[in-house]
This record gives C-alpha cells, structure tokens and sequence, in this order.
C-alpha cells in the first residue's frame, strides 16, 4: 500500500476524472494544502508502482507527484458518516 499525493495544475476536477479510470487507485480525494489530490493505492511490488506512479505522471495537468509508501499498517477503521 502507498499514499500518492498529486501536485497539479489547472482543474482538479478533470485531473480526478482520469485518475478515477485507474483501477488500483482505491481512494481518491481533492485536498486543499501541499497537495491538490491524493490517491490510496494497493499493488503487487515495487515494480507495479514504480509503473502506477509513472502512468499517474502521463495525465495532462499533473506536475508532480510524491509517494509514501506503508510499511507497516498501525491502525485502519471504517467508521464512516458525521458524528
């Protein structure tokens, strides 16, 4: 698992709309901050996202991207909704 975060320029909403076509992108959100979008993403190896990271790099309005990669998952829940 990785954390892509997403430098772009222009519209963010037609930059997600071609990252949404990206099947191992599992989560993706527009943020406001260092990054315009970030994506969640599950692959096979390395390879396999060194491969992602440079099939993100392709789409138009995309200057950069950083990728952190999960080394060990401390904690994850699902709690979904306003509280």
């Amino acid at each position: 698992m990785a954390l892509i975060g997403v430098r772009a320029e222009g519209d963010t909403s037609a930059i997600a709309k071609a990252l949404d076509a990206f099947s191992d992108i599992d989560y993706l959100v527009v943020t406001a901050g260092s990054f315009d979008l970030i994506c969640e993403v599950v692959v096979e190896d390395d390879a396999a996202l060194l491969a992602l990271t440079n099939r993100i790099r392709t789409v138009p309005g995309i200057r950069s991207t950083e990728t952190f990669i999960y080394l060990s998952l401390m904690k994850q829940t699902y709690a979904w909704g306003t509280r």
